[in-house]
């Protein structure tokens, strides 16, 4: 079986992993965490970042940055995964789901401001497939609507806007490092900080409510609970892990853009009714974090992954809309139809994407090819 995703080791991080047993250091906050704040300060221009043990972690973080009260609105997709609204149910905020873009998959900038009340604190984006949304735009609704904008650039790392860096755009970002990213460190996220007036609490709420980075750097001679906050830190295993990755991230792009464009390249070679593929804006580079394709229906797609199987290739759905979900249901509600959406959760298929897959291309492309041809 060709599988979905294969994560993907560039070789240096068992070493750096022995360098950081070797420090004596395998708790949070060492060497290699410095190392990834750097890179990721260095490479998004965010004000402050924090490694954080899941991109769950890290929108968790922001909900409190925001000191989100229950009954707040926060306006997002519904095509996304539950971790961009768990992060704001949990503070007792209303997820306000509005509908998405049916060319990027990305929330539809036209519809928010319809969404917007008397009880509305944020917006939360989520860029899919590492592509951007139309920022410009939503950050104008938001100065206009005195509202925060938190990005889910979970997909995001190394996509850019309009020549800025996903994440460095909103007041608040969320990265992710999860095994099904480019970039990865098994389980792992970061907290990108853009607004300096986050800064110094979200260091707090991250070591367990307490002051403790200032007392690292000397600012005060003990340090003591000052706030809310809970362990958000990953272990500096992982840290050395990721820094591994991150210096091979420009690496590690090419190459998916590469399996990407072969995609594309052989997507538009063929002649198949009611089948499409992604859509870039020209505002926008892309990290190649998916390729997808849009069936005609549901029935048309749960035949394409089955017969996908048969020929030895994994490929897979993606996200329920949350919406239609119990939980969903329960906890927040929607503005407007969301008919984009419905259709789009019924119809997206993945198709395989990792380093090395290279060698097994042709046989996924071929495979994909007959079955597709086989239904007109």
């Amino acid at each position: 079986m060709i599988p979905f995703n294969k994560p993907y080791m560039t070789g240096g991080e068992l070493g750096y992993i022995a360098d950081a047993y070797g420090n004596r250091q395998l708790s949070g906050d060492g060497l290699f965490t410095r190392r990834c704040h750097e890179w990721l300060e260095q490479r998004t221009g965010c004000r402050k970042a924090l490694l954080t043990h899941s991109c769950t972690a890290a929108l968790e973080m922001a909900a409190l940055l925001l000191d989100l009260q229950p009954g707040d609105e926060v306006i997002m997709p519904s095509f996304t995964f539950v971790s961009t609204a768990n992060a704001f149910v949990l503070r007792g905020a209303v997820p306000v789901f509005v509908d998405i873009r049916p060319d990027t998959l990305n929330i539809d900038e036209a519809l928010i401001e319809a969404a917007i009340t008397s009880r509305t604190r944020a917006i939360c984006v989520v860029h899919y497939a590492g592509v951007g949304c139309e920022m410009d735009a939503i950050m104008d609704i938001a100065e206009r609507h005195g509202l925060w904008v938190v990005e889910d650039a979970a997909q995001g790392i190394l996509s850019e806007y309009k020549g800025r860096p996903l994440g460095s755009i909103g007041h608040l970002a969320a990265l992710s490092f999860h095994e099904t990213k480019n970039i990865i460190c098994g389980e792992g996220g970061a907290l990108l900080v853009n607004d300096p007036r986050f800064v110094e609490r979200a260091e707090i709420i991250r070591e367990k409510g307490t002051n403790r980075s200032r007392f690292f750097r000397g600012q005060v001679d003990k340090y003591t609970w000052v706030d809310v906050g809970s362990s958000y830190l990953p272990s500096e295993i992982l840290a050395a892990f990721l820094y591994a990755q991150l210096e091979m991230a420009d690496a590690i792009t090419q190459k998916r853009v590469a399996l990407w464009n072969r995609y594309q390249a052989w997507f538009s070679g063929l002649s198949v009714r009611d089948v499409t593929a992604p859509q870039i804006p020209d505002s926008c580079t892309h990290n190649a974090h998916i390729y997808y394709l849009l069936l005609p229906d549901l029935e048309r797609r749960s035949a394409f992954i089955a017969a996908m199987k048969e020929r030895g290739v994994q490929s897979v759905f993606h996200y329920l809309a949350l919406h239609s979900s119990p939980a969903g249901r329960r906890y927040g509600r929607h503005s407007g139809e969301l008919a984009v959406t419905d259709s789009i959760s019924e119809r997206l298929v993945r198709m395989p994407l990792w380093l090395g897959l290279e060698e097994h291309l042709e046989h996924v492309l071929e495979s994909a090819q007959q079955i597709l041809s086989a239904h007109g």
